[in-house]
Order: C-alpha cells, then structure tokens, then sequence
C-alpha cells in the first residue's frame, strides 16, 4: 500500500469519525488487532529498542545531554507554525526565540542556553492544532513501531511533515533558507529522539510493566492523559510519562 493511500485511508476515518460522531476516545477502531500490534511493538522494545536506550544511557552525561538539547531543538521547529496555526503567540515567540538562540549561541542546538534565560516553550504538532480546534481525538489504535494514536493524531502525524521546516529540508527535498538535507537526516533525528524518549523513562516503562494488570490499557491510558496534557499545555512533562503513571 503507498504512502498516498495509507493517508487516504486515514483521511477518510478521520472525516467518518467527526462526522457521524459514533466514536470517540474510550471506543477502539480495531483492538484486537491493535493488540496484536501491541505484542509485536512490546517484542520489538524488548529485543531492539530497550537494549540500545541502556546502551545510550550509559553515554557521558555531556553527550547524552548534548544529543537529546540537539533533538529536542530540531523538533521545537514543528511547533513554530503549529502556534501560529493556534493563535498562541506567546508559545510562537518561546519556540522562535529558543530555535534562534539555541541554534547559534547553543552550537546548533547541542546546548540549550535558551532555558537558562527562561524560553522553554511547549513542544506543538498538528494533532495538538487540530485539538485546540475542537476536533475529539476519534477512536485509539495501534501502529507497528510508532506506537498509540489516535485518528486525529494519525492524521496530524502526516500533516506534520508539510508544515514542519525540518521535514521541508529533509524527506521534503526543498531548500529552506538555502539549506537542504536528505531522508537519511530526518529518520536519523527521528530514531535518536525516540531513544532518547525511551532511555529517559527505562524506569517507568519497567514499573509499568511489572505492576499493570493489562499493560495495553495502561499505555493506552497515559497516551491520551499525555496528549490532553500537551494540547492544554499543561505544566506537566511533555517528555517522561513517569508523571504521568498515578
């Protein structure tokens, strides 16, 4: 199936989901199959992903910080046209300035002098924008490797690749600013923040893990908490869902 027709597919549940308003975030598209994604996600956490977030944390506390300020600085790009999209010009001017500053007095990012002078803006995509303007999250499910979603977040995370400059300069391949980059740059950045997620919260998914009756549920519970959280801006982390266990 193309990337056109995945996106199709997902569009057309998105427009079903609003439209007939049968289903809504406690209702699932599809949860036997979603768990059975589930185990195999699990299988792959296990075997692949866990193993190199230990490795990672094991990296000399510079590097490892320097990695996750750098990722962390290019994914504050995404949400420099979601606050626009919002009306949030208070977050616009948090994430701009904390890009601007970081990105040169901050050696492209790999140190973060931005939060030590108070810019620390709230990280925004599109699924965050779409709920801001009331569209309900739909119904939950699964996706091999990337995880919960939900129809609206899954619709955003296709629509994050057309408005984030990252993305333009990279998978893209238009020049942004006169500067350019390659697939390989995008995915790379995406792996790296994705384990740096999963190495910062070993000990919540380990917890999680040992003490939850249903382990999917649990995770489906704390994905939606998270993505209420982030689309209200709330205080609470964005990034380490150990707040987010009680």
């Amino acid at each position: 199936m193309t990337m056109k027709k995945i996106t199709g597919a997902i569009i057309v549940l998105f427009v079903v989901s609003f439209t007939t308003n049968t289903v809504n975030a406690t209702e699932e598209c599809f949860e036997n199959v979603s768990r059975s994604i589930f185990k195999f996600n699990m299988a792959f956490d296990d075997i692949i992903l866990e193993p190199i977030a230990k490795g990672y944390n094991k990296l000399p506390s510079p590097i490892k910080t320097g990695t996750s300020n750098f990722t962390s600085n290019i994914a504050t790009l995404l949400s420099i046209p979601n606050s626009v999209l919002q009306g949030n010009f208070s977050e616009l001017g948090n994430s701009t300035a904390s890009v601007l500053i970081n990105s040169t007095f901050g050696v492209l990012g790999f140190f973060n002098p931005a939060e030590k002078i108070g810019f620390k803006p709230h990280k925004e995509d599109v699924g965050q924008t779409l709920g801001t303007y009331g569209f309900g999250p739909g119904c939950y499910f699964v996706m091999p490797i990337l995880g919960p979603t939900t129809l609206r977040d899954s619709l955003g995370m296709v629509a994050d690749t057309f408005v984030d400059p990252f993305a333009h300069v990279t998978i893209r391949e238009n020049e942004l600013f006169g500067l350019s980059g390659n697939d390989l740059d995008y995915f790379s950045v995406k792996g790296t923040s994705a384990v740096d997620f999963r190495a910062d919260n070993i000990t919540s998914f380990s917890s999680l893990e040992k003490n939850s009756i249903d382990l999917y549920s649990s995770f489906k519970s704390i994905y939606l908490q998270d993505r209420e959280n982030k689309i209200a801006n709330s205080d609470t982390s964005q990034d380490d869902w150990g707040n987010l266990e009680n």
